[in-house]
């Protein structure tokens, strides 16, 4: 069995906190319904997931009458096992990989906060090649090639019928590096300058000269959904691993992190004029 998605821990997380609230253990759960209390921590624990008709039952044992809620948590159900293109690649990327792609294609909005890179979401294949391979260091390079395949295709959602809203603050230090080829480090500034014309997408930039702040501690994204915002994530990631943050409180700190540099970072028109004075100079 696969690594649980983040989506089918927070169903789980969810249909705990509605049972505790009910003042009920599993073992209640199995005397009430047709449903053990096995399998029902097994739920609980995003171990497996659950069926309509057994999610309905449990939602009606716990008192849960608000349709929108009902429905919520049967779209968390849903998604929570929903195979995507991300699947082909499989053998490629990390489970923490694929779940953040998944929650990219369900998200709302995404706020994202940068240090030295430019966003995954805004990268070209070159710029993406260029820092994959030396990030990744000893990665072969037909490995390297599928994980630019992957990064390219997450981009897929900026240009659908009904893309999420991007913003993106990202520290001047990440406009500078001298890649290899000053062509590659050239076409992605240019980039960064065509996706501000997108309605739906935002870039600013920190400037070198930027007080202390709460980005000092390293780069993080935000994904918000349509359906509440107590299921909002923080997604945080070094040169190993990736760690999601759950808690609706833990999630809100990182939210007011994000305002705090949107107030610090320049002003839309300074931004692209940065931007494009940086690329002339290459």
């Amino acid at each position: 069995m696969g690594a649980p998605t983040v989506r089918r821990r927070r169903l789980g997380a969810e249909l705990r906190r509605l049972r505790e609230a009910a003042g009920l253990k599993l073992d209640d759960v199995q005397e009430r319904t047709s449903i053990n209390a096995v399998k029902a921590s097994r739920v609980e624990t995003a171990r497996t997931g659950v069926k309509p008709a057994d999610l309905d039952t449990l939602l009606d044992l716990y008192g849960v009458d608000d349709v929108a809620k009902r429905s919520l948590l049967h779209a968390l159900a849903r998604d929570g096992a929903r195979r995507g293109w991300w699947q082909t690649y499989a053998d490629t990327i990390s489970p923490a990989y694929a779940d953040l792609i998944s929650l990219e294609a369900q998200a709302r909005n995404i706020r994202t906060w940068q240090t030295t890179l430019i966003p995954g979401l805004l990268q070209t294949a070159g710029y993406a090649r260029a820092t994959i391979d030396a990030i990744n260091m000893t990665t072969p390079p037909d490995r390297v090639n599928a994980l630019v395949e992957v990064r390219t295709a997450r981009q897929s959602v900026l240009t659908r019928p009904d893309p999420p809203e991007l913003w993106a603050i990202v520290h001047e230090v990440a406009l500078r590096p001298q890649l290899a080829d000053t062509h590659v480090m050239r076409e992605q500034l240019q980039r960064l300058l065509d996706v501000t014309e997108l309605p739906h997408v935002s870039v600013q930039v920190l400037p070198l000269t930027a007080s202390p702040h709460p980005g000092m501690a390293g780069p993080f994204t935000l994904l918000g959904f349509p359906e509440t915002a107590d299921l909002d994530i923080a997604h945080v990631e070094d040169l190993t691993s990736a760690l999601y943050v759950e808690d609706p409180a833990e999630v809100s700190i990182y939210g007011s992190a994000f305002e705090r540099l949107r107030a610090a970072a320049l002003p839309f028109d300074k931004t692209t004029d940065l931007i494009a004075q940086l690329k002339d100079a290459l």
